[in-house]
């Protein structure tokens, strides 16, 4: 039910969700949801500097003379540095000086509630059960359970505003630029699948050979004409298998630690099928409505899985068994349960539905 003390009409909207990635591309149906409820309004969203890519040629955002507010974390982190925290101090005013109405913050950590304190905006909504003591920043805050999926959860920080959400709009789109070069790349024309075997915690690692079982089946069996891996900068040991027998294989391509964002977003959005662990390239695949099998272990897909494809998971959790994805164990466990050919054999039931070359 909407706050009748809220602002019906707000001018200028700050979005606050800086990281990290994944999460970010999940929240985009906020974006979306506050560009329908509010038309006119300017809307900006403060985000990691790295991330811009994700939702900087979000329509949405762009209307209305709106944008990103880039937050560059590694830079001030280095608060030591006498210049840089000058820098932050600065940063902070100007954000402060933009005079916004409302702000929401969708992250509800510590530093994303200082954000959205020092927003100045006279309306500012949360989480009440944040799990650090950002709630003291908000003028309203929200109860969202912490067993609902994230993309509800954020959503339902949108209530006070009267708004309310029935189908999600989960669209992502590349920068034109990425999107237009990968668009000219032969090595992107035709059917290939996408391979994102990294991710920041290893318990969460579907073993790197049967990637390379998996790329095989796939290739030889003529359901794709490539494979191309994907990851970021600095992941390659966690597939150094994989990587080598890319490097003799002719239909694979090699792109981790090779793109940008907007890239690898425009290379997933012409994929024919994404196969990954728990990682932001699952909700990528999302976002651009490609066909997908997401593998989860000692993550709950119920809660940070990809939104409303629950049929694209495959789990082999146990009854009873604890989900803990920074512990090795039992994470590498549930994740080796999953067999190559019950991959395999989801990859190719959905493809055999969706024969098309992807777009983005």
């Amino acid at each position: 039910m909407a706050d009748p003390s809220l602002m019906p009409d707000p001018k200028r909207i700050l979005l606050v969700r800086p990281s990290a990635l994944g999460d970010v591309c999940r929240t985009v149906p906020v974006l979306a949801a506050l560009r329908t409820a509010f038309p006119r309004a300017r809307i900006d969203w403060l985000v990691q500097d790295s991330f811009v890519d994700a939702v900087a040629s979000h329509p949405a955002l762009t209307a209305h003379g709106g944008g990103v507010l880039p937050f560059p974390r590694k830079r001030f982190g280095r608060l030591w540095n006498p210049k840089i925290a000058l820098e932050l101090a600065q940063w902070l005013d100007a954000l402060n000086a933009a005079h916004y109405d409302l702000a929401i913050d969708a992250q509800g950590l510590l530093r994303s509630a200082i954000f959205t304190g020092f927003s100045g905006a006279g309306t500012r909504i949360g989480y009440s059960n944040a799990r650090e003591a950002g709630r003291l920043a908000y003028t309203h805050a929200v109860y969202a359970p912490a067993d609902w999926h994230a993309v509800e959860r954020m959503l339902h920080l949108l209530t006070p505003l009267g708004i309310s959400v029935a189908h999600p709009d989960m669209r992502l789109y590349a920068p034109p630029a990425a999107r237009d070069a990968v668009a000219s790349d032969a090595r992107f024309a035709g059917r290939f699948a996408v391979f994102a075997p990294t991710t920041r915690w290893p318990s969460k690692q579907w073993p790197a050979g049967r990637f390379i079982d998996l790329a095989r089946g796939l290739l030889d069996g003529g359901q794709v004409d490539r494979v191309v891996l994907v990851g970021a900068r600095g992941e390659e040991p966690q597939c150094a298998k994989l990587l080598t027998w890319a490097g003799s294989e002719p239909r694979a391509v090699n792109l981790i630690g090779q793109t940008t964002l907007g890239e690898l977003m425009a290379v997933i959005g012409r994929s024919a099928i994404l196969i990954g662990s728990d990682s932001a390239a699952v909700h990528i695949a999302v976002g651009f409505g490609r066909p997908l099998v997401a593998l989860y272990g000692p993550t709950v897909a119920a809660f940070v899985g990809p939104f409303g494809r629950d049929g694209d998971v495959i789990s082999r959790v146990h009854p009873g068994e604890v989900h803990d994805h920074k512990a090795d164990e039992p994470g590498g466990t549930q994740m080796a349960r999953i067999t190559t050919q019950e991959v395999l054999g989801a990859c190719k039931a959905r493809l055999g539905v969706h024969a098309g070359v992807g777009t983005d």
